[in-house]
């Protein structure tokens, strides 16, 4: 999923706001179910999408929320959202532990490049492999 988490409490104000204006379905819009978006605004002008923005504002409401996020964010949990990468990331050791690998990996391939057991090719691949696993 390319765009941010949607929320819960924003779908259900949405939800409920489209039982008294004139314009039902922007909660469904929002939740990015554009079928049923066009369809609850081609209906608008009936008590139909108003009775059932009021019944999926409900239901929204008594839904737990990752009962929410996996039926609406394709089971993302928008709470890592809120927090930087920088918290996120692996520990300093372990970026360090994983370089120095990397590092006696090379050490390694580039002894046998020397030795005459690689071509320049395969240790250019190898190379950029474990360069790769670094990032």
């Amino acid at each position: 999923m390319l765009s941010k988490p949607k929320s819960r409490m924003i779908a259900i104000l949405l939800a409920f706001i489209g039982t008294v204006i004139p314009v039902a379905g922007l909660h469904k819009l929002y939740l990015g179910q554009f079928g049923w978006g066009v369809v609850y605004l081609l209906l608008s002008w009936t008590p139909i999408p108003h009775v059932a923005s009021a019944i999926e504002g409900v239901w929204y409401l008594t839904q737990d929320p990752t009962q929410f996020d996996a039926n609406f964010n394709g089971g993302v949990v928008p709470i890592l959202s809120q927090y930087p990468a920088a918290s996120i990331s692996p520990p300093p050791t372990a970026i360090a532990q994983r370089v120095e690998d990397v590092a006696g990996a090379m050490r390694q391939l580039d002894q046998l490049r020397e030795d005459g057991l690689i071509s320049e090719y395969e240790f250019e691949q190898k190379r950029r492999q474990l360069l790769d696993q670094i990032v």
